[in-house]
C-alpha cells in the first residue's frame, strides 16, 4: 500500500475533526445565542464538502487494507462524532503504518 493513501486519510480525517468542532461552535451560538446564522450556513457547508472527500478517502484506505465492512463503516461514522474522529485516526495510524512500511519494505528489496 502506498503511504500517500494513508496521508490522504489523516488529512482528511483531521480536517474533518476540526470542521465539525467548528461547526458543533457555531450552533451553540446560533441556537443558543441567536448570533451566527450566516456563519454556521457557510460551515456547515464547508463540513458537509470535506465530510465526502473523507469519506471517499476512508473507503479508498478501508479496501486497500482488506478491512471487514463493520470497521469501515466505525471508520467512516466516526467523523460524525465531535472528537471521536481525532481517536480513531490515531488508532487507524497505528494499525496501518506496519502495511505501508511493510510494502514500502518489500519493494525496496524487489
Amino acid at each position: 500500500m502506498k503511504k500517500s493513501v494513508l496521508t490522504r486519510y489523516r488529512v482528511m480525517a483531521l480536517a474533518t475533526a476540526v470542521m465539525l468542532l467548528v461547526l458543533c461552535t457555531c450552533m451553540i451560538f446560533k441556537y443558543g445565542f441567536g448570533m451566527g446564522a450566516d456563519l454556521t450556513f457557510v460551515v456547515s457547508q464547508a463540513h458537509g464538502v470535506l465530510f465526502m472527500v473523507y469519506l471517499v478517502f476512508a473507503f479508498d484506505l478501508s479496501s486497500k487494507a482488506r478491512w471487514s465492512f463493520g470497521k469501515m463503516l466505525w471508520v467512516m461514522l466516526s467523523g460524525t462524532i465531535p472528537l471521536a474522529a481525532f481517536f480513531v485516526e490515531r488508532k487507524i495510524r497505528a494499525e496501518v503504518e506496519p502495511l505501508v512500511n511493510g510494502s514500502l519494505t518489500a519493494a525496496a528489496k524487489a
